[in-house]
């Protein structure tokens, strides 16, 4: 993989927005991730705006949460999402992944509840499970009122898809289905918190991927141990991966990029969801990286692989399932 030549366009992209002076504190780093994330959302194609977007509180498990709903034009949409940001569960918001909710509102043609769950160090573990809990539960009872009734799917990037993931071992056990999940290159396994190299050593992405591709192995130790203590870091509610059983959990759609440190974990996660006998289909990018779904403005290869997204989750709908590694 080390070989591997990263989209030239995101490569470059990386490279401009190298700071000169590297964060070293947790407001720092959130801001350097406002700015990154809001200069892609800047980029993104101008077709992809939804009818409307509208901010609301709703009741959370500790406190107000904030959510944004996103209609597309279509006067029937075909489900509603509920979505989950990145951001190691330390960083990001509605405002910052805007454009991946804006991406799969309209190209999916789906009502999108976008969340701003809780982040931590602040609010650890399981407040931002607990969080995407509460809000996939409200959405529930509102289909109706949200223009979309019947599908109900959940969706994430990176720790978002592991909330996703999560979230639908949770209706699963309470008899609560969802109709799909969309994980896009999702974190799957927290044991060890990426630093243990047992664990590590299980997944090839871990130990090959450059730091010249944007996200790093020692970065995920990080936001890991922000997040969650080493004696829970097997829970299913941050792990996925080590539920005792994925057999009957919600159809999955599963994109991976090659040059991510989480590729393998998200791989996994959807040869073990065939293997449960869950419908799945699965991609991988070989030229892209870590976040390539936020940058469909600034990579037209990165643009088709975002786009991909949504063919593949009405196709899931629609009873097709398909393995493309």
């Amino acid at each position: 993989m080390a070989d591997q030549p990263l989209d030239v366009d995101i490569a470059h992209w990386l490279r401009d927005l190298e700071p000169s002076d590297q964060p070293t504190t947790i407001a720092e780093v959130r801001a350097l991730s406002r700015r990154n994330n809001l200069l892609a959302v800047q980029r993104m194609p101008s077709d992809l705006l939804p009818a409307s977007e509208t901010d609301e509180m709703i009741a959370g498990p500790a406190s107000p949460l904030p959510i944004r709903i996103l209609r597309p034009s279509a006067s029937e949409p075909a489900g509603t999402v509920v979505y989950f940001h990145g951001g190691g569960w330390t960083l990001g918001g509605i405002d910052t992944h805007l454009g991946h909710a804006r991406r799969i509102c309209t190209q999916a043609e789906m009502v999108v509840v976008s969340v701003g769950y809780r982040l931590a160090p602040e609010h650890r573990f399981p407040a931002a499970f607990d969080d995407a809990v509460a809000v996939t539960e409200s959405v529930a009872t509102r289909l109706d009122e949200l223009g979309a009734p019947g599908r109900l799917i959940v969706a994430g990037d990176s720790v978002g898809g592991q909330l996703a993931a999560s979230v639908a071992l949770d209706r699963r056990d309470r008899g609560q289905p969802l109709d799909a999940q969309l994980l896009l290159y999702p974190v799957t396994d927290v044991t060890g918190r990426y630093a243990d190299p047992e664990v590590n050593a299980r997944f090839w992405s871990r130990g090959a991927t450059s730091s010249r591709y944007g996200l790093t192995l020692a970065g995920m130790a990080d936001f890991a141990r922000y997040y969650v203590d080493e004696a829970d870091a097997a829970d299913w509610r941050v792990s996925p991966m080590r539920a005792k059983s994925l057999a009957g959990v919600a159809p999955a759609v599963i994109h991976t990029a090659t040059l991510d440190v989480l590729r393998t974990e998200g791989n996994f996660y959807g040869t073990a969801l065939h293997e449960a006998g869950v419908p799945v289909i699965q991609r991988e990018w070989p030229t892209l990286n870590h976040s390539y779904f936020g940058m469909g403005g600034v990579s037209a290869v990165a643009n088709a692989a975002a786009a991909q997204a949504a063919d593949d989750l009405r196709d899931l709908l629609a009873g097709q399932t398909r393995t493309l590694l």
